[in-house]
């Protein structure tokens, strides 16, 4: 069976011959740019390592370390399609903190301050993030809460792409489609309802996080018709990276949503049922309405009480099955939901057991979530977010090793947790 023909049986809630494998499709699916390159020298892949999400220092998995780790997915990121698969003599080389020498795009704009502190900055030069030295990853220097007023009028969200970008996603696709057996998994024009990137990124409503929550309940009219031309923008973003694309990707990224914390939701469900679920409603009916794609939806944290009400609106994966946080045990979710949602993820907990567990208490854990998610199909596995820098590889190397071991169909009774 083709690694396609396996993530696709999996995103149908049926059994290929084992669990697909997810390493670095998506920029929370990745691993540290330091942890990879020790991982890929010990399969002896001596190549540059080239560093694709600049703010979280995630390493570009070459196509030869997936076919290595059986790997299944690859990314299409319309974020960086000039950049991936590109040789790392076409990037910025540069050493981090630790010393590793890593390989940046062309288009990483990052100066060091007098702190010894990085600054990542815009094409205009602008500051938009720093990495205090010896630190792991940027940060945003925007504020995240801060009473800023929302101007609703000047809400103008991209409704298209560049040509030069579409071009570049297009030939990435075709190449990728071409000569791998591997799934596709596309993102590029994702919505975010709560705020965090859908209105916070955007410079008129930097630091409004609390005005917008408080908008959803005293000014819905007008949260409602901005939700409607964000959606409205980024159908006509999709419809063009569809066209770029064609029905070569297996599942497209049509959210990343941070709802949730380690405890809870943002927003009470009858309101997120009420204000913000009609508005993934209309993203998902058009991407099953147009295009074979799946629709795979981000959200970090304790977002149980979410998970149907996105299966209602049309979502069919969920990532990344934050298992730690509360009300999100994997027993409980593939009960209530395996037969409306794709699990991709939960496969290991990235908060404890994968950097402080020994390689013995990780193949255990990987055991049992694969064969409690992994049950009729319906689940891909990878970590529960991106490998940070001070896991220990051999760590890595053991959750790799579990998953493709434990990972093959059927599953014997005898084997279940």
């Amino acid at each position: 069976m083709t690694s396609r023909e396996r993530v696709l049986k999996a995103i149908n809630h049926q059994q290929p011959d084992r669990v697909p494998l997810d390493l670095g499709a998506m920029r929370a699916s990745g691993i540290n740019a330091v942890v990879y390159d020790k991982l890929k020298r010990r399969l002896g892949v001596v190549t540059p390592t080239k560093v694709f999400d600049t703010m979280q220092i995630l390493a570009e998995v070459e196509l030869e370390v997936v076919e290595k780790l059986h790997v299944d997915v690859v990314p299409l990121d319309a974020g960086c399609p000039g950049w991936l698969g590109q040789p790392a003599s076409a990037g910025k080389p540069r050493r981090l903190f630790c010393g590793q020498e890593v390989h940046f795009a062309p288009d990483a704009n990052i100066t060091e301050e007098p702190d010894g502190s990085w600054v990542l900055r815009n094409a205009a030069d602008e500051p938009t993030a720093r990495m205090p030295k010896n630190g792991y990853y940027f940060d945003f220097l925007r504020p995240t809460m801060g009473g800023h007023q929302i101007d609703p009028d000047a809400f103008q969200p991209p409704s298209t792409v560049p040509e030069e970008q579409l071009e570049q996603i297009r030939q990435r696709a075709e190449f990728l489609f071409d000569n791998t057996d591997k799934a596709l998994l596309g993102w590029g024009a994702s919505i975010s309802m709560m705020g965090l990137s859908a209105l916070l990124s955007t410079n008129i409503t930097q630091g409004a996080l609390d005005e917008w929550l408080c908008m959803l309940m005293t000014e819905k009219d007008t949260a409602n018709d901005m939700m409607g031309r964000y959606v409205d923008a980024v159908l006509s973003r999709l419809k063009l990276y569809h066209e770029a694309v064609d029905d070569r990707c297996v599942a497209w990224g049509i959210a990343s949503d941070d709802a949730g914390t380690q405890r809870g939701v943002l927003v009470h469900p009858d309101l997120f049922a009420e204000m913000v679920k009609p508005h993934y409603k209309r993203v998902c009916d058009w991407v099953h309405a147009n295009t074979p794609w799946k629709t795979f939806l981000h959200s970090c944290g304790s977002v149980y009480e979410y998970l149907p009400h996105w299966a209602e609106a049309g979502v069919d994966i969920f990532n990344p099955v934050q298992i730690a946080a509360t009300n999100m045990e994997p027993e409980r979710l593939k009960r209530e939901l395996g037969d409306k949602l794709v699990f991709w993820g939960g496969g290991c907990d990235t908060q404890k057991v994968l950097p402080l567990g020994t390689p013995a208490e990780i193949r255990e854990h990987v055991r049992h979530n694969l064969q409690v998610f992994g049950q009729g199909g319906g689940f891909v596995f990878t970590q529960v977010h991106n490998i940070q820098q001070d896991v220990p590889v051999e760590n890595v190397e053991a959750m790799l090793a579990a998953a493709y071991e434990f990972g093959r169909y059927p599953f014997g009774a005898n084997d279940m947790p």
